[in-house]
């Protein structure tokens, strides 16, 4: 094993009585995601890894891309331990960035397409990010000026692989890094959080943990060497990159089917065509296909297994999904960022898996149901999900007062969602303690959005709170009190968050204009009397 690490700043380590178990239980192999995935580009180099429309690309190309990239990234000058801003949209470039960076050591910070200027200047801000890589050039420059410390601007085009070895050539550079030692507990990459406070927090996830992430995900669903996985979900997303994801697909040899949009008429015909084995979604993406016309005719007889996550799957829902993939089981899963993940199984009672998220995947997963004052409940009682594990975070990243609160004494994280343990042994989710609105698996802090619709010079205070939709679960209402005389509109509110640099996913698509608002006995805003109140009132 290699020797212990100099600490990295920010990120919490776990005790070493646990890593020492982790370790003698094989959970942690003391490998680095470049040396697991650079042994299987080369072991599987003439098979298919990621099909992305009529491109191809092989084990030993994609390895290839990725050590070029490392090569030229190196020459830029980033260095292990760097962080980076990656921006991205699904492409085979998203994947050979990821790689790189797993080569040099640098750890990439997954922001999600729709990040705007807000979210990625606290990014930057809070890691003392030296790069960022996206899309968009006037937001690049605006970043890169905001922050002296931002060395380095990529865009998308510049990772094309060809452009990277035209430069190597020109720099008379090697098409390969130099050898990098990485410690396995380093941090392999930066995940976001649900953002149940404020901005998003950031979660250091390291080789050990992620890989056993990954592996531990694998073995609860069939996948074989055979296997195809259409990919649909943003691949900064945890699920659709490591649970078990494409890291998952890649590690067993099988196929990546890429997909850029979520459309049924996008993504069903790729089924078909490509004869999709595994599926990776959210329950409102599969409901929309299921209604879609664009389904009818396609032969959808290939797959084997729907993956639904980041929102509870009505019955009835599953129930859909069963008639129109007829050879596919439904698994219901339900995970986080922070690490535990929970699955059903193919042999699970057919109560367990149409009414749990199943049971944790790892053995030393440590669940704990508890009350208000962190005692544990009794069974068939209704408790937050605290948890510790071998995967699961001990801390996010630099942020040590809010660490003291969100973790107990003894390491346990508590999630804020609520669950309750069927007689089974399995889990159902009942809700949550935090303030977010799950809006297609998507988790918008109320709190966020509420203290930026207060710089509105007209709004006097404002609550956000989630409700119901047939589709996605939940969208945010704003109830907001307005200045004597004032008069706002949804359109005009929105207008305002969007010149603030807010991502469009977390406007609001409800206004509640109100004189008051309703309190709880101890002079809070009651938000369940403000969702109590919404029923039944138009739409703002």
């Amino acid at each position: 094993m290699a020797g212990a690490p100099s600490p990295v700043d920010g990120v919490v380590p776990y005790p070493e009585d646990l890593a020492a178990r982790y370790r003698a239980r094989g959970y942690w192999r003391d490998q680095t995601l470049d040396q697991v995935f650079s042994d299987l580009f080369w072991r599987h180099a003439d098979r298919i890894a990621v099909r992305w429309g009529d491109e191809a690309i092989r084990y030993g190309e994609l390895g290839r891309r990725a050590a070029r990239l490392a090569a030229w990234l190196h020459g830029r000058g980033l260095r292990r331990r760097d962080r980076i801003v990656v921006h991205l949209p699904n492409c085979p470039e998203f994947l050979t960035l990821y790689f790189a960076c797993q080569k040099l050591g640098v750890i990439p910070i997954l922001a999600l397409a729709p990040h705007r200027r807000h979210e990625i200047d606290h990014f930057v801000g809070l890691a003392e990010a030296v790069a960022y890589v996206g899309t968009d050039p006037e937001l690049a420059a605006e970043v890169e000026a905001a922050h002296p410390g931002l060395r380095h601007r990529v865009m998308l085009e510049e990772l094309a692989d060809e452009r990277v070895g035209r430069a190597l050539a020109g720099a008379g550079a090697a098409a390969e890094p130099p050898k990098v030692e990485v410690h396995p507990d380093d941090p392999c990459v930066l995940l976001l959080s649900g953002g149940t406070t404020g901005i998003p927090k950031l979660i250091p996830r390291t080789h050990n943990d992620y890989l056993y992430n990954t592996r531990a995900a694998l073995a609860v669903q069939a996948v074989t060497a055979a296997s195809v996985q259409l990919c649909v979900l943003p691949l900064a997303h945890n699920m659709p990159l490591a649970c078990p994801g494409v890291q998952g697909f890649l590690m067993a040899g099988a196929t990546i089917v890429l997909g850029a949009g979520t459309r049924a008429e996008q993504v069903l015909p790729l089924v078909e065509r490509h004869r999709v084995t595994h599926i990776a979604a959210v329950p409102a993406l599969y409901i929309r296909w299921l209604a879609d016309p664009a389904r009818a005719g396609l032969d959808l007889g290939s797959v084997r297994l729907l993956q639904s996550g980041g929102q509870r799957l009505q019955p009835e829902v599953r129930r859909r999904m069963a008639e129109a993939f007829p050879n596919a089981f439904v698994q219901e899963n339900f995970g986080m960022s922070e690490g535990t993940l929970f699955f059903t199984r193919a042999d699970d009672p057919e109560d367990v898996r149409m009414e749990t998220v199943g049971t944790p995947v790892s053995p030393d997963d440590e669940v704990r149901l508890a009350d208000e004052e962190g005692r544990e409940v009794a069974d068939g009682d209704v408790g937050e999900l605290t948890v510790r594990g071998p995967y699961t975070l001990r801390g996010y990243y630099r942020v040590p007062d809010y660490n003291a609160r969100v973790f107990t004494q003894d390491g346990f994280y508590r999630s804020g969602d609520l669950m309750r343990r069927h007689p089974s042994g399995a889990y159902l989710v009942e809700g949550r303690i935090k303030d977010l609105v799950n809006r297609g698996g998507e988790k918008i802090s109320a709190e966020e959005v509420e203290n930026l619709i207060l710089t509105h010079p007209l709004v006097r205070n404002a609550a956000c709170v989630a409700v119901p939709d047939p589709v996605l679960g939940e969208r945010m209402c704003a109830c907001l009190i307005v200045n004597d005389g004032g008069s706002l509109t949804l359109e005009s509110l929105n207008a305002h968050l969007l010149g603030l640099g807010v991502a469009r996913y977390k406007l609001p698509e409800r206004l509640q204009l109100l004189p008051r608002f309703p309190l709880s006995p101890f002079g809070k805003v009651s938000k369940p009397l403000l969702v109590a109140g919404l029923q039944g009132t138009a739409a703002g």
